[in-house]
């Protein structure tokens, strides 16, 4: 279930934040099907990679283990998260003034939000709280892989030097994601699960929640937010 549009990015950010690919140059071709008419099917697409047979049987293994633990033992999966993605080793510093300031502009962008009432959004910020980019999904984790995707489609990750923003709450998988992306800076306007600030200190992710009306809390790595 996800929100029509930009579905070649949501493609595209899945299969990195999950590890199915690593670069850009893995992902290869996406293409919508199309039926016997000639014509794009709205739900379906192609995507061409270049993985060979062997890694790709690896990583489907590997990730179908990783999926079928979360919530069942959630030591295995964030240890199994831990040799697949990088500790994020980003040096950035952040104003609280800054993080403050992002999240009115968060809500101000989120034009399907404030038509329908009914989608949440993840956006992306530089380190001076300027927003680069939002995309907006009725699923949380839709939205994360979209904005993810569209970093990978343009050459952009890893993220070093971002802010990520997502409506809602923070998951385990949210953290993932961003994780994988390489963002050393998480937000979210609500709370986070504590399996997700759990998987954020071992991936060395600054974590933050409840970031609405003029406060925030942090819940790992709060050496990146300058008082």
């Amino acid at each position: 279930m996800r929100t029509p549009g930009d579905d070649e990015e949501l493609a595209a950010g899945f299969l990195y934040a999950e590890g199915f690919v690593s670069s850009r140059t893995e992902l290869g071709e996406i293409r919508r099907v199309r039926d016997g008419k000639g014509n794009p099917e709205p739900n379906a697409l192609d995507i061409i990679l270049n993985v060979p047979a062997e890694a790709l049987r690896e990583r489907l293994s590997r990730n179908f283990t990783i999926n079928s633990s979360c919530g069942i033992c959630g030591r295995t999966s964030i240890e199994s998260l831990a040799r697949r993605i990088a500790p994020i080793a980003s040096g950035m510093r952040v104003k609280a003034e800054t993080i403050l300031a992002i999240a009115p502009k968060l809500r101000a962008a989120q034009q399907v939000f404030a038509a329908t009432g009914g989608l949440h959004a993840a956006a992306r910020f530089d380190r001076a709280g300027e927003l680069l980019a939002i995309r907006e999904d009725i699923g949380r984790h839709n939205a994360v892989d979209k904005l993810v995707g569209h970093a990978l489609t343009n050459d952009q990750l890893p993220l070093a030097g971002t802010i990520m923003m997502v409506s809602g709450r923070l998951s385990f998988e949210i953290v993932q994601k961003a994780a994988a992306a390489g963002v050393p800076i998480l937000a979210a306007v609500s709370a986070p699960s504590s399996l997700a600030v759990e998987l954020a200190e071992e991936l060395g992710l600054t974590l933050i929640g409840f970031l609405r009306e003029g406060g925030f809390n942090i819940y790992a790595h709060p050496a990146r937010v300058l008082a």
